[in-house]
C-alpha cells in the first residue's frame, strides 16, 4: 500500500499570499485520499505575513500559526499534519522539512542564512532541502538560481507553475544532477484542492514524523509522484527567458557542464 503526501502547502495565517486557513485544507485532503501533508509557509526573507518587529520568539509564536491550526483540525478529523518552511533569496525557493519550532526558537540567526549556512545547519540538524520549482518564469523573478551543491532534492513537478514546461525543465535538471525528486501543490487555498489541481508524493510506509520524509529524500525511497498527466515530459521546445545562474558552495559557478540538458 502506498501513502499519498503533500509537500508544500501555504496558510493565510502565516503566508501573505494564503487565503485559506490551515484548518480549512483538513477534510478537503481527506476526501481526495491524502494520508497527510506538510504546511510549508513562506519564511523570514520570503512572503510571510508575520511581522519582522517582532522578538525572535514571538515571531516564531506567530509564524507557526497556519501550522498549528492545521495540524489540531488533522488531528480531529484523522489527517496527519507536518512542519517545514519555505525561504527565498534571490527568486530563488527552497522547501525546508525536519526541523521544529523548538530548534528555530533556538536559531535566530536562521533569519540571517545564506544558501550555504541554510543547508549546512539544516544538514548538521538532520533535515533536508529541496529546491522548489527552480525553472519557474513570472513577473516577480527576475533571473533563475539553481544551487545544485546546496540541495538534497529538486520539486521536479509544481501544481502553481503555469507552464509545464517549468516542471519538465525541472526533471531533466534534476535527472542532469541525479539527485531525487519531489512533487507538490504550492496550493494557497482549499478551491485550489477542490478543483482536483493538486501534487504530492507517494510513500510506501505511513509517516510517523516528519523526520520520515527526510529520511525518503535522502535514501531516494519516493516511490511515485502525483502530478497530471505528462506533466514532467519533455518535448524539446523548453525554453529559459531569464538569465541563469548556477551556484556552488562558495559562490557562483559558470555551470557549463549542466548546460547541455537546457534548450535556450
Amino acid at each position: 500500500m502506498n501513502y499519498l503526501y503533500e509537500t508544500h502547502l501555504h496558510t493565510s495565517q502565516t503566508s501573505v499570499c494564503g487565503e485559506s486557513r490551515g484548518r480549512d485544507y483538513i477534510q478537503a485532503y481527506k476526501d481526495q485520499g491524502y494520508a497527510g501533508i506538510i504546511v510549508t509557509d513562506h519564511f523570514y526573507k520570503g512572503n510571510c505575513a508575520v511581522s519582522r518587529n517582532l522578538p525572535w520568539r514571538e515571531w516564531v509564536n506567530q509564524f507557526c500559526r497556519g501550522f498549528e491550526d492545521a495540524r489540531n483540525e488533522g488531528a480531529r478529523r484523522g489527517l496527519d499534519v507536518f512542519f517545514g518552511w519555505e525561504e527565498t533569496f534571490d527568486g530563488d525557493d527552497y522547501l525546508i522539512y525536519g526541523l521544529d519550532r523548538e530548534w528555530l526558537l533556538e536559531h535566530p540567526e536562521s533569519a540571517r542564512w545564506s544558501r550555504k549556512d541554510q543547508y549546512r545547519a539544516v544538514q548538521q540538524a538532520g533535515g533536508c532541502v529541496v529546491q522548489a520549482h527552480p525553472f519557474r518564469q513570472h513577473y516577480y523573478i527576475h533571473q533563475i538560481s539553481l544551487a545544485p551543491a546546496l540541495v538534497d532534492a529538486v520539486e521536479a513537478a509544481n501544481a502553481g507553475n503555469h507552464e509545464q514546461s517549468y516542471d519538465a525543465l525541472a526533471m531533466r535538471y534534476a535527472k542532469k544532477l541525479k539527485i531525487p525528486v519531489t512533487a507538490g501543490s504550492d496550493i494557497h487555498e482549499v478551491s485550489q484542492l477542490e478543483a482536483g489541481y493538486i501534487f504530492g508524493v507517494y510513500l510506501d510506509k505511513k509517516m510517523a514524523a516528519i523526520t520520515d520524509y527526510v529520511a525518503a529524500i535522502k535514501g531516494n525511497a519516493i516511490v511515485g509522484l502525483k502530478t497530471s498527466p505528462g506533466r514532467c515530459d519533455s518535448r524539446g521546445n523548453e525554453r529559459v527567458s531569464l538569465p541563469v545562474e548556477i551556484l556552488n558552495p562558495e559562490g557562483r559557478d559558470t555551470g557549463e557542464d549542466l548546460w547541455d540538458f537546457l534548450v535556450i
